[in-house]
């Protein structure tokens, strides 16, 4: 998320101290600091001998420094970093992403899921600390084992808590510690989070993420996750459909719904995620679209047919993510994944049947707890059946704190040998080749890592390359498929098919505020003052200097001269 803006761009209550002046005015509407206070604030005490030249001229003013956002993890974290990086940006601070060299904090937004996600995050906590940063922890990993010993002493903000960044960011920069944990709640009763009518800085001002509920109902065995986001939480209907017209309204053509389980949407409020669909697909302007995230298996087989004739509305991709994890009722035992092999059968034969052409991408755990071979030779005969466009395969981790972290191990070795077995057997087939010479339907929505193609997807929402010889970015139009990859396809514009651009708003400048009528400028290159420019200013300060001083001495000796 390179910032760059011409026009920038893997329970918390306020902490506002009794002797902070609580009436001062805000950037932004939906940053409001309130005068009640709970949580922990750990005064530190300062270092005298670490001061320096430099750190006494630095500024205390709240809202003059950089923030570096850091994030791992997946569009539901993607979308926290947006919220907060906007809603600092909107109070004043510069807010950068590429690099945190000369940012005064580091907000490191943490993923749970793999020891290697969590390994990569205490690294960079500890390189913080070297280049003696503030330092803000969020995500999984901060929420869920916030006693860690790496994270002792460093300021928290909880998952659900992301709309008091700004009140965190400020007293840490202070030298307080501040660790704010607690679940949202209305009437006893856990709620989806932090309000979505927050301002945020997209990743990609084409697409919006829109979390539409938070935690799970599952306990598996090995996740981590559910320490940190805790049961279902879901956000009413009106208040997603209310944040998905805002977003249209901002120039979006692409909304992303995510959350731990999309498919337990509303269970735990009285309604149900084909509910929320069909209420969603009223406001989607015509050459916009809805990709529709992750759901498990028990919570769609609810839903199968009325999911189809969804996932067949022109708006909305026929894609859908289902992990599956393990293709042994065994092994899903021992998971707790409450269904069966037959069960993720059905979801899978009923939506090819109900929609032509889907697109269903599945997760696999290579080297779960079963050291039968029969039990991942059920995991091979599932795959090889099915012949997944999009599989994505895992070696396990036993997580801390976790059921399966208590029980006997696979040997690491074992590990790699069944990833090595399960990859092999994905290269081994060709998802796209029967799609040469076809003529599809494609948005585009941003630029490939090669710089000279745009990424745009079909309605299966399989990745098309078109070559950049054109404005086409944030339209929709055919094209003609020319070559077919492992991972992709290459498309060629039809020339008797004339782009369609939704008849809204441009969008937000990459890297500003949504929602921000200032559109505050985040250009990384503007951020910090050059070292010509702050010598200009030290020079302009001395001058000044001189100056009183010369007008103080004329005017003593003008009084001298009067009274003599």
């Amino acid at each position: 998320m390179p910032s760059a803006c011409s026009s920038y761009l893997d329970d918390i209550e306020d902490i506002v101290s009794q002797d902070v002046n609580t009436a001062r005015p805000m950037i932004h509407k939906g940053v409001v600091p309130h005068a009640k206070r709970s949580g922990k604030i750990v005064l530190a005490k300062p270092d005298f001998n670490s001061i320096t030249p430099e750190k006494e001229i630095e500024s205390n003013i709240p809202g003059t420094q950089t923030i570096y956002v850091k994030t791992w993890g997946c569009t539901h974290n993607s979308s926290d970093s947006e919220y907060m990086a906007g809603q600092l940006a909107s109070y004043g601070y510069n807010v950068v992403t590429e690099n945190g060299e000369h940012a005064d904090l580091w907000l490191l937004n943490s993923c749970t899921v793999k020891n290697p996600a969590e390994d990569h995050f205490r690294n960079m906590i500890s390189k913080a600390q070297s280049l003696k940063k503030h330092i803000v922890l969020a995500g999984c990993v901060a929420q869920g084992a916030p006693k860690q010993t790496y994270m002792q002493g460093l300021s928290i903000i909880g998952v659900q808590q992301i709309d008091r960044v700004v009140e965190v960011v400020e007293e840490t920069l202070k030298g307080n510690s501040v660790r704010l944990l607690k679940q949202r709640k209305e009437n006893g009763k856990k709620i989806g989070g932090a309000s979505l009518d927050l301002p945020k800085i997209r990743r990609n001002p084409y697409i919006e993420i829109i979390s539409i509920n938070t935690g799970c109902l599952n306990s598996c065995t090995y996740c981590k996750t559910k320490h940190a986001r805790g049961n279902l939480g879901s956000y009413p209907i009106a208040e997603i459909v209310l944040r998905a017209k805002q977003s249209f309204e901002e120039g979006v053509v692409e909304i992303w719904l995510t959350s731990e389980d999309t498919g337990a949407y509303g269970r735990d409020i009285g309604t149900s995620l084909p509910e929320l669909l069909w209420a969603l697909v009223e406001v989607i302007p015509y050459g916009c679209m809805l990709r529709v995230g992750m759901t498990n298996p028990p919570y769609i087989l609810d839903h199968l047919e009325e999911m189809g004739k969804i996932l067949n509305h022109p708006r909305v991709y026929a894609f859908l993510h289902v992990p599956v994890q393990s293709g042994s009722n065994q092994t899903l035992h021992e998971m707790r994944r409450e269904y069966s092999r037959a069960d993720f059968e059905q979801v899978v034969d009923t939506l090819r049947k109900n929609v032509p052409g889907i697109s269903i991408a599945t997760d696999i755990i290579c080297g779960f707890l079963s050291k039968s071979q029969n039990d991942f030779d059920d995991t091979m005969t599932l795959c090889e059946k099915y012949k997944f466009p999009s599989l994505f395969i895992n070696q396990f981790f036993p997580r801390p704190g976790t059921p399966a972290a208590r029980l006997p191990q696979i040997h690491r070795q074992e590990i790699k040998k069944r990833t090595k077995r399960l990859s092999e057997l994905f290269r081994s087939y060709e998802p796209y080749g029967h799609q040469l010479g076809k003529i599809q339907t494609v948005l585009v929505t941003e630029i490939a890592h090669d710089q000279v193609h745009y990424v745009g997807h079909n309605k299966y929402y399989e990745q098309v390359l078109i070559a950049m010889d054109e404005n086409l970015m944030g339209k929709m139009f055919e094209v003609e498929i020319v070559e077919t990859g492992k991972h992709f396809l290459k498309g060629k514009r039809r020339s008797s098919s004339i782009p369609v651009k939704p008849v809204i708003a441009e969008p937000v400048p990459l890297g500003c505020v949504s929602g921000d009528n200032h559109k505050k400028e985040l250009n990384e290159e503007t951020i910090q003052l050059s070292n010509e420019d702050k010598q200009n200013n030290l020079l302009k300060e001395n001058h000044m200097f001189f100056i009183v001083i010369f007008l103080a001495f004329l005017l003593y000796f003008i009084l001298k001269q009067f009274y003599t």
